[in-house]
C-alpha cells in the first residue's frame, strides 16, 4: 500500500479527534504496524514525529477558537492541555511567540485539513533546521518562523536566521537552481536580490534526504503588500510597481539562462477555461470569443524571462534601492504576464478582505501599474489589446488550480470572486 494512504487515514484520524487523547500505539495499532516503524514512516513522510504533529494541530485549531473569541483556559481544556499554562508553554515553544503577540499579528486562519494527494506537505522543525546551519556556522543563531503579509499565512519553506539570513529548502531542484541562477544574474547587474551564501565548504546549497536547502542573506528594507499600495499615494505608488517590473524585465531580457519556456494560450484554452468556464457558468459563446480573440494576437506578443510571481511581498525596497526575491518560478513567458499578475495580486486584498469600497481604487492602480510598466519598456498595440485578456488567462489558471486543492479553498472562492467582477468590469480594463 501506498505510504501515504496509511499516513493520510493518520492525520484525517488526528483532524477528527483532536479534542480526545490519541496516542502513537493506537495509530500505530491502526495502521498494522509496531510503534517502532510506525514513527520512522509518520516522519519519513510528515517530516515531524507523530506527536510532535499532534501537538501542532492541537494548538492552531485551539489558537483559531480563541480568536474567534473562545476563553483561552476553556479552549486549552477542551484540546487537552491540563492548565492553561501548558498550552502557553507548548504555544510559545511551538511558534515563537506567546499567544496573545500571535493573535496580534495574524488575522483569525481556519485550520485546512491536510490532503497528502493534493500537495507536498513536509514540515521541519527548527531543531532540524539547526541542524542543517552547521554547513554555515550558523547554529547558534536564532530561528523563527515567516508569515506572510496580508493574509497572515506561515511560510513553510522558509525561516529566518538571525536578523541577516534566510534559509530555504525545496524538494525541486530544479526550482532551485532557476533562482540561483537568474538571482546571480541579477546581482551581477547591480539591482538587489537574495543569492546564495556558499557553505564552509563553498557549496551553494546542500542535500539531506528528499530536501534541498540554502542560505541568501536577507535583503535590507521593506517588503511591499497589496495594503501599503491602497493607502496614501496610491497612484504614485502603483506607477512605481509597474516601473520596477519594466526594469526588472530589461535586465531579465539580456540574461542567458535556460528556464522552462510556457505557452499560456494554449495551457489557458487546453486546460484552464475547460475547467472554469462550469465554476463560473460562462456560455460556449463567452470561452470561445476569448479563445479566438487571445489567440489571434498571441504569437504577435513580445515573450521573454520573467519573474513569475511579482506580488508586491517579493518586492523589496529602501530608501536607496529596490530588488526582488523569490526567483524559483521564472520561466519564458509573455512579458505583460508580470505586470497584469502584479495588478491581480493587489486586487486578491479586496476579495479576500471583502472591501467592495477598493475595487474602483483598483482599476485606478491597475492601469498606473500598467502606464508604469509601459513608460519603461513601451508596449506594442498587441499587447495593449492583450492584457485584459492576460489578466483573465490568470484567474482561470488560479480558479483551475485551486479547485483541487482543499488548502485553499478560500483562495479559490475569492478567485472565482475576481474572475466574475473582471468580466463585468471589461471595458474598464482596456488599455488606451
Amino acid at each position: 500500500m501506498d505510504n501515504r494512504i496509511i499516513i493520510q487515514n493518520s492525520i484525517d484520524y488526528i483532524e477528527n479527534n483532536l479534542k480526545t487523547e490519541i496516542t502513537a500505539a493506537e495509530l500505530a495499532d491502526t495502521a498494522g504496524f509496531s510503534i517502532f516503524h510506525y514513527y520512522r514512516l509518520f516522519q519519513s513522510v510528515i517530516g515531524v514525529p507523530v506527536m510532535q504533529y499532534i501537538v501542532y494541530r492541537k494548538l492552531i485549531h485551539a489558537i483559531y477558537e480563541i480568536a474567534c473569541g473562545g476563553k483561552m483556559t476553556d479552549v486549552a481544556l477542551t484540546y487537552g492541555f491540563d492548565t492553561y499554562a501548558g498550552f502557553y508553554r507548548a504555544f510559545k515553544r511551538e511558534f515563537g511567540c506567546t499567544p496573545s503577540a500571535f493573535l496580534q499579528e495574524h488575522p483569525p486562519k481556519k485550520p485546512y485539513k491536510i490532503n497528502l494527494f493534493q500537495e507536498e506537505h513536509i514540515m521541519i522543525t527548527h531543531k532540524k533546521i539547526t541542524e542543517i546551519l552547521t554547513y554555515w556556522n550558523l547554529e547558534h543563531e536564532t530561528i523563527s518562523d515567516i508569515y506572510y503579509e496580508g493574509n497572515g499565512n506561515k511560510n513553510e519553506n522558509a525561516y529566518y536566521v538571525g536578523n541577516e539570513y534566510v534559509i530555504k529548502f525545496t524538494t525541486n531542484i530544479g526550482k532551485l537552481k532557476n533562482h540561483m541562477e537568474l538571482s546571480k544574474s541579477i546581482e551581477r547587474i547591480g539591482l538587489c536580490t537574495a543569492t546564495p551564501i556558499k557553505t564552509v565548504n563553498a557549496e551553494e546549497y546542500i542535500r539531506d534526504g528528499e530536501l534541498y536547502f540554502y542560505v541568501t542573506r536577507r535583503i535590507l528594507g521593506h517588503q511591499m503588500s497589496s495594503k501599503d499600495i491602497y493607502e496614501g499615494d496610491y497612484p504614485e505608488k502603483s506607477r512605481f510597481v509597474g516601473e520596477i517590473i519594466g526594469q526588472l524585465h530589461l535586465a531579465l531580457k539580456d540574461i542567458d539562462t535556460a528556464v522552462n519556456e510556457v505557452n499560456l494560450y494554449e495551457s489557458v484554452a487546453n486546460w484552464a477555461i475547460p475547467i472554469a468556464q462550469k465554476l463560473l457558468n460562462l456560455s460556449d459563446k463567452e470561452c470561445n470569443d476569448y479563445i479566438h480573440t487571445f489567440g489571434d494576437i498571441y504569437d504577435k506578443l513580445p515573450k521573454q524571462i520573467i519573474h513569475r510571481d511579482p506580488n508586491p511581498g517579493n518586492i523589496i525596497c529602501n530608501k536607496n534601492s529596490w530588488g526582488f526575491i523569490d526567483f524559483e518560478l521564472s520561466e519564458c513567458n509573455l512579458r505583460i504576464f508580470d505586470p497584469c499578475y502584479a495588478a491581480t495580486a493587489v486586487l486578491s486584498e479586496s476579495f479576500t478582505n471583502s472591501d467592495a469600497s477598493k475595487l474602483d481604487k483598483w482599476l485606478q492602480i491597475y492601469h498606473n501599474i500598467i502606464h508604469g510598466y509601459d513608460s519603461v519598456v513601451g508596449l506594442t498595440n498587441e499587447e495593449r489589446v492583450a492584457i485584459p485578456y492576460v489578466l483573465l488567462a490568470n484567474q482561470f489558471t488560479c480558479i483551475a488550480w485551486f479547485s483541487t486543492m482543499d488548502k485553499y479553498k478560500d483562495i479559490f472562492e475569492s478567485n472565482v470572486n475576481m474572475a466574475k467582477w473582471l468580466m463585468q468590469v471589461w471595458e474598464k480594463l482596456q488599455i488606451s
